[in-house]
């Protein structure tokens, strides 16, 4: 629920528990984008919350406050997870503030922000290119990089298309509609497109007319995860992270990540 991303507001968690698993999860996304050495240039993580004073118990509950070496050990467990080889000294932070600091990883859904600290302390940044292939069905190319510059990087049935309103789309990812391949088969004109989200520092996949219900399919599976998200509404994407594989219609399937094969 809480890895969508909302080009409107999503809904803030109310309670205590609801919080402190978005801001692990949000945690979680961040050291899942990293490769396991890097985990050993990290001397701590430093996690700023700007709330109302009236929200303050329930924030200093979520991130026991007053031991705070249980959050430390929750954060350890996901660097643990995804083989992120931490050092043994490394800090963990929480600073409650009136304003997040300007250069960190902003939350998507709360104003909570992350600084990861390295010897420099300065921020690790998420790449802003990534890496698309075609696992199952049949585009133009098997391979496709993308870049944060590229803006909207539309996602559907061939090249160009015409929308309802007469406008022309042009389909960077585009799957032919001569092609045989039966994955190709329920793929819409207008299925899907990703683009660079400057506050998730990320690429975030929405459904587009085309993707949503009644019509076709927008899936994303995330690896190691059992549960499949399905995007049901155009205005909620997903942020995607490393090893995402991308549904849509019913068999075609894209391989997203940040590191080149």
């Amino acid at each position: 629920m809480f890895n969508l991303f909302n080009k409107s507001t999503p809904e803030k968690p109310q309670d205590v528990k609801a919080i402190r698993e978005a801001l692990l999860l949000f945690i979680k996304q961040e050291l899942q984008k990293m490769e396991g050495g890097e985990g050993r240039h990290i001397k701590g993580f430093e996690l700023s919350i700007c709330c109302l004073s009236g929200e303050r118990f329930m924030y200093d509950s979520a991130v026991f406050f007053e031991d705070s070496d249980r959050f430390k050990n929750e954060v350890q467990r996901i660097a643990d997870d995804f083989a992120i080889d931490l050092p043994e000294k490394w800090t963990m932070q929480v600073n409650f503030v009136d304003e997040l600091p300007a250069q960190s990883i902003k939350m998507n859904g709360l104003e909570v922000a992350l600084v990861i600290k390295t010897p420099e302390h300065v921020v690790a940044q998420q790449s802003t290119t990534a890496y698309i292939r075609i696992l199952n069905g049949e585009a133009e190319k098997k391979a496709y990089t993308i870049h944060a510059k590229d803006g909207r990087i539309n996602i559907g049935r061939d090249r160009k298309t015409q929308d309802n309103d007469g406008f022309v789309r042009e389909n960077t990812i585009a799957f032919p509609d001569s092609s045989s391949n039966a994955g190709n088969k329920y793929i819409s004109r207008q299925h899907a497109h990703i683009e660079w989200s400057k506050d998730a520092s990320a690429f975030v996949i929405f459904a587009d007319d085309g993707g949503v219900p009644p019509r076709n399919k927008v899936k994303v599976k995330s690896s190691g995860e059992h549960n499949t998200i399905k995007l049901t509404f155009t205005e909620l994407g997903h942020t995607l992270l490393e090893g995402d594989q991308i549904i849509l219609g019913e068999s075609a399937v894209l391989e997203f990540s940040y590191h080149s094969h």
